[in-house]
């Protein structure tokens, strides 16, 4: 090797730390022949006390799921026992070994995170993946997720890629490192030591100047020209072989092989890597004998049994004809047993239509690996299919594949390949059912879909009962979303639709369907036993459509009933269960939702940590970072105006007027009405909480009621009040909930007479203490006491208020710590500054674990449920204990906020 100082350097201190126990990943990214692949070697090469797994893309396996995962893993494979039963399930089922359906693309992530870190606990290991630009997309989605886990673990990952806009995309967040080409000094010194004849200065300049260092260009232009013209003696050809002309100079290569030879080397370009007996057994089908491949080998155009670069199997394969194409695929589509490569392989030796390939297609993709290949092959399948219906199905399965895979351009693009010959009525509603979709999360419009679905109910039915529900499911969900910004209908429209339903349905998604449409259609009374029924379904622990979009969406119920048992169980279930199977895209849309319990409760530090770990996993899947919009009612709590503000600003701006989500909007907005209550600013409260009362939207309508009643009491708007009141006067004793009757005797103190208040605040405070709910508890705290001090009770208003600073103190609640503060020092009380305990100290990721291990979570379990290895879990307690000043996990608990 000539050159590459710094990249050898780089590479060898990352062997080295890996050596060490730590991790490290790192991305090399250039064009073909640029010296990706050397590289890789020469680590393979010095790698001592290291053990080496190699994988690399190949063109023809794109499209069949996991395969370049499972060459990286197969040496490792006698340990997959050692897995966690759901990793190891995911695993096997991935690599073809057990039958299922394709298995969480994440929990094959932290699968293969987990056996890695197994097998580097033994020795340390180095995965090196070449031309990861063909790597099939499950198993490059697997890899990113790896290398952005990866931290003290023993595991190296390094990753040759072309420059390719989509395999950088996948593996965005890692760290990089572009190759350029030689120096002019190291370029010259690769010519000479390839030469072996005298060299014209002249030459060497023109050469090293037109590959602009290249060194497989320079290796390839140094061979090709004659003595003469390297001495400088004969003139060089007007344009040398680089760039694109590289491929059609290795395709002049093989055209001086046997004909024998070239048609052994295109089996060789077109068959899978890791299966030589497919290779031997296709090449005896053609009549070819194996020592055919020794000229392509002393041509230098293979190595070993592979061939030598992928420039040159591109320039075999593109130069065969397509007969001799065909002609090889049949070969081994007659001798290969796994039914996807089969299939696909024979799809390749057809020319025009056929049937019965495309059958066989359609049946391999039944039992894909991996959603990708499933689409992949489906695809393929409807450009074979000779009736024009029949054809469009399979284009529109396809497109419901591709929205699995969150690829909704390719949705859309298969669509409109399918939409004009579909012809069945379920069909052409199946894909309005993907244009919704393509619509929601494609585009990013929620606003657009619930019109779309209940089009298609209308014009496509009568449809099955379980897909009528199923789309008037989906278009709920949209709706409720996207509320007052909904196009063409109203959430009342798609309430009233889902309430023309018979009754019966059994799921969880049935119930709250039929919850949330009686809610919205405007009778809380009648809604709130299907909201109970909703609840109570989500918390039952075989109820298996609980745990995805039904109760994330479902989750809503609990807080419309002021239900704080029930919204903590429904939301700690789904937290456990998607992280149980790796449901990571789940998981980062649960966990923001799970922090707005924590933040009822009073634990902002464990909300903050919920938060900083959506950060987390949206990095480690590739995801777009969420915004402070998010964090918006955390921020509020704490007092932290001008965030607050800046947050409500964004979610109202962007998540709002842009995006047209109107449940974020309305989430932002009750954030202000918590700031500006917990400032003491009652006037702009009740503006903030204006449109909420208007527009009652689940959830955040019946939450804003009593946040509402004490604004507008102390604004001194009575009639404003009276409507708060009056709304949730008629909705507590319904709900029943030790919360929502809290909160209505709160109210009730707050608009009685003198003589009648007392007893009511103490009524809230007992049903209150009855809840988890801390914070509505230490505001009754506060408003009592506020209430005795201008009763002139001064004494008595002392214990309430002190209450109340302490409690709002406790959990971070700075700017109602701050108003209990004002009115203690006012009854001539004097406060003891208390600061609150705090994990300041600590990183998100090791306060996670300390309160993981504090609990009496194993290393293992803690792994398991962080998507990261024990031996990280190990390295992140050691530095929590060194921080903290303690010796074991007995500690933690009296050193963490509760």
């Amino acid at each position: 090797m000539q050159g590459r100082l710094e990249e050898r350097q780089l590479l060898k201190s990352i062997v080295g730390r890996v050596r060490t126990g730590s991790s490290a990943t790192l991305v090399l990214v250039g064009e073909a022949g640029i010296g990706k692949t050397r590289l890789l070697d020469s680590v393979a090469e010095a790698a001592d006390g290291v053990r080496i797994a190699r994988t690399g893309g190949a063109e023809a396996e794109t499209h069949l799921g996991y395969a370049g995962l499972h060459r990286l893993l197969r040496p490792f494979l006698d340990r997959l026992d050692r897995l966690p039963a759901p990793q190891r399930t995911a695993l096997a089922t991935a690599f073809g070994r057990v039958g299922g359906p394709a298995p969480d693309l994440f929990l094959v992530g932290l699968a293969t995170l987990t056996l890695l870190a197994d097998v580097a606990a033994d020795a340390s290991v180095v995965g090196l993946v070449d031309d990861a630009q063909w790597l099939d997309p499950e198993s490059l989605a697997v890899l990113a997720f790896v290398g952005r886990r990866l931290d003290a673990d023993g595991i190296g990952l390094l990753i040759g890629v072309r420059d390719d806009p989509a395999a950088l995309a996948v593996l965005r967040g890692l760290p990089v490192h572009p190759l350029t080409g030689l120096s002019d000094d190291d370029a010259e010194r690769l010519i000479v030591s390839t030469a072996g004849a005298r060299l014209d200065p002249h030459v060497t300049g023109r050469i090293v100047a037109e590959t602009g260092g290249n060194p497989l260009a320079l290796l390839e232009v140094t061979g090709a020209l004659s003595t003469e013209q390297l001495a400088g003696a004969s003139v060089l050809p007007e344009h040398l072989p680089i760039g694109e002309r590289l491929e059609a100079h290795f395709a002049g290569r093989l055209r001086t092989l046997p004909p024998d030879t070239r048609r052994l080397v295109l089996l060789l370009a077109a068959a899978p890597a890791d299966d030589e007996a497919v290779l031997w057994l296709a090449a005896a089908r053609l009549g070819l004998d194996p020592t055919a491949l020794d000229a392509a080998i002393s041509a230098g155009v293979v190595r070993g049994q592979a061939v030598r670069h992928p420039l040159i199997r591109s320039a075999v394969y593109g130069a065969a004809s397509p007969a001799e194409r065909r002609a090889v695929h049949a070969a081994l589509g007659d001798v290969t047993e796994r039914a996807d490569r089969r299939a696909w392989h024979r799809a390749e030796s057809v020319a025009g239509l056929d049937d019965t390939v495309a059958a066989e297609l359609e049946q391999a993709a039944d039992g894909a690996r991996g959603f990708a290949a499933r689409a992949a092959l489906l695809v393929r399948a409807a450009e074979l299919t000779s009736d024009a219906p029949h054809r469009a199905e399979r284009f529109l399965a396809a497109a419901r594949t591709f929205v699995v895979v969150g690829d909704t351009a390719a949705a859309a693009r298969r669509l409109e390949q399918a939409t004009p010959w579909l012809t069945r009525p379920s069909a052409l509603a199946a894909a309005e059912r993907v244009r919704a979709t393509v619509e929601w999360y494609g585009n990013g419009i929620a606003a657009r879909a619930p019109a779309i679905l209940l089009d298609a109910v209308e014009t496509h039915g009568p449809l099955d009962e379980r897909t009528t529900r199923a789309m008037l499911w989906e278009a709920m969900s949209a709706g409720v979303l996207a509320g007052r910004y909904t196009e063409r209908v109203t959430p009342v429209d798609i309430a009233r639709a889902a309430l023309r339903l018979p009754p019966g349905g059994t799921t969880v998604a049935d119930r709250v369907l039929d919850a949330f449409a009686t809610r919205i259609a405007g009778d809380y009374t009648e809604a709130a036993p299907l909201l109970r029924a909703a609840v109570a379904a989500m918390r039952t622990d075989d109820v298996v459509d609980g745990v995805g979009a039904e109760a994330a969406v479902g989750s809503w119920a609990a807080l419309d009933l002021w239900d704080d048992d029930g919204l903590g169980a429904v939301l700690t279930r789904m937290d456990a269960s998607q992280r149980a199977q790796g449901a990571l895209q789940a998981l980062v849309s649960t966990l923001p939702t799970l922090t707005l319990w924590k933040v009822a409760i009073g634990r902002f530090a464990e909300a903050a940590a919920h938060l900083d770990e959506t950060a987390e996993l949206c990095a480690a899947i590739g995801a777009p970072p969420r915004d402070d919009a998010h964090r918006v009612e955390l921020f509020a709590w704490q007092g932290r105006e001008d965030e607050t503000r800046a947050a409500a600003d964004l979610a109202l701006r962007v998540w709002g007027a842009q995006l047209r989500y109107s449940a974020l909007e309305a989430h932002a907005l009750y954030a202000l009405v918590v700031l500006e209550l917990g400032l003491g600013r009652y006037r702009e409260a009740l503006d903030a909480a204006e449109r909420l009362l208007t527009d009652d939207p689940p959830g955040e309508g019946n939450r804003v009621l009593a946040d509402a009643v004490e604004a507008a009491v102390r604004a001194g708007e009575h009639a404003a009040a009276q409507f708060a009141f009056t709304r949730l006067a008629a909705r507590a004793p319904v709900s029943g909930t030790p919360w929502a009757l809290g909160l209505l005797a709160r109210c009730r103190a707050l608009l009685a007479a003198p003589g009648d208040a007392e007893s009511l605040y103490k009524e809230s405070v007992e049903q209150l203490e009855r809840t988890s709910v801390r914070t509505d508890l230490a505001r009754t705290h506060l408003l009592y006491g506020e209430w005795l001090r201008r009763q002139g009770r001064r004494t008595d208003a002392r214990d309430q208020l002190r209450v109340a600073h302490e409690q709002f103190t406790a959990m971070g609640a700075a700017a109602f710590a701050t108003r209990a503060e004002h009115e203690l020092r006012a009854t001539g009380a004097s406060v003891r500054k208390r600061t609150p305990a705090t994990d300041v100290r600590l990183t998100a990721q090791e306060l996670q674990v300390a309160r993981l291990a504090s609990r009496g979570a194993t290393n293992a379990e803690i792994a398991t449920r962080l998507f990261v290895t024990a031996s990280t879990v190990e390295y992140h307690l050691n530095k929590t204990f060194r921080k903290l000043n303690i010796t074991s996990r007995r500690q933690l608990a009296g050193v963490l906020d509760p």
